[in-house]
């Protein structure tokens, strides 16, 4: 690795201890190896600070940081990333795993595509044991080279986990850093994409886990899933209709922020308010990924053999 990685991973954590060790492995796994992975742990009260400092004491590519307290998961994300030193940029949580070639893909498609801002491969939802439960067909147009289409499907389809494939970090230091209220992740993303195209590696590679104590799972309403993300939520300056409109306010501004034509500007304002008319109407919220039919056998199959794949790579 050179003293300035190609790649910086920003892995933010709070009381990972089950499944940390295994998301490790996978990361520290990869066949592309050009990359730092820098750890912030939010001042976790369990077995995180051991499994971390173990880690860093066996790999060199490892930044282990600690907060003396919780700041919220938002602020933890953020900080991630102002940490990191790479041209390009990856976020990875704590309890998913990766297929071994997962990193080469991706810089692979941005080395190849210097159109593409963004690199992400197939996902699938895993269990707490790594079982695969949903498949997940990609059909966001990202790939779009008219900005208001890639708005406009964001805003439509059910989302991916784009927030989770490598990026151009100069394109991440021009939008506006993640905020935290309710759907924040969304209205990101979307600014993300009015700077440039996304790039689908057509491999299954990505295995989001789903679980009982997974943020969204153990945090229900809107409110408790803003102040996980951020404490200063809590209280009555910000109720869910507030939360509420900053999320549609967050998508208008970042229509006003990106570097759009007149015309492109127009176009986006016309999505955002169809959508807005569409979300008054029953169904309108659109489906979760994990709420999808279960994945066929043979599918199963091969989603499992790369789990695996990527597991045994850190013990050889």
């Amino acid at each position: 690795m050179t003293a300035r990685p190609r790649l910086s991973i920003g892995l933010p954590v709070y009381n990972g201890e089950e499944y940390l060790a295994e998301s490790l492995d996978a990361l520290l796994g990869q066949t592309y190896e050009d990359f730092e992975l820098v750890i912030s742990d939010n001042a976790s009260t369990d077995g995180t600070q051991d499994i971390c400092r173990k880690y860093a004491a066996q790999d060199s590519r490892i930044r282990y940081l600690r907060l003396h307290r919780n700041i919220g998961a938002t602020p933890n994300h953020n900080r991630v990333f102002a940490e990191s030193r790479g041209e390009l940029f990856k976020w990875a949580s704590h309890d998913d795993l990766y297929g071994r070639d997962l990193l080469r893909r991706c810089v692979e498609a941005l080395d190849e595509r210097p159109d593409v801002i963004l690199a992400h491969t197939g996902q699938a939802v895993i269990d707490g044991d790594g079982r695969v439960k949903v498949p997940y067909e990609y059909g966001l147009a990202t790939d779009s080279p008219h900005p208001p289409e890639r708005f406009r499907s964001l805003l439509f389809e059910p989302g991916g986990d784009d927030f989770y494939g490598v990026m151009r970090a100069d394109v991440l230091r021009r939008v506006k850093p993640m905020d935290s209220y309710h759907h924040a992740d969304r209205t990101y993303v979307a600014e993300i994409t009015l700077h440039g195209a996304f790039h689908q590696v057509p491999e299954l590679l990505y295995f989001r886990r789903d679980h009982p104590t997974r943020a969204e799972r153990a945090n229900p309403s809107k409110r408790s899933r803003c102040v996980n993300l951020d404490p200063r939520r809590a209280g009555p300056l910000h109720p869910t209709p507030r939360l509420l409109a900053e999320y549609i306010w967050g998508f208008a501004s970042a229509i006003r922020r990106a570097p759009l034509s007149a015309a492109d500007r127009r176009a986006c304002h016309r999505h955002l308010a169809a959508w807005l008319t569409s979300r008054v109407r029953p169904g309108g919220a659109g489906e979760r990924v994990e709420d999808r039919a279960p994945v066929d056998p043979e599918l199963l199959s091969v989603s499992v053999d790369a789990i695996v794949a990527g597991r045994e790579g850190r013990r050889g």
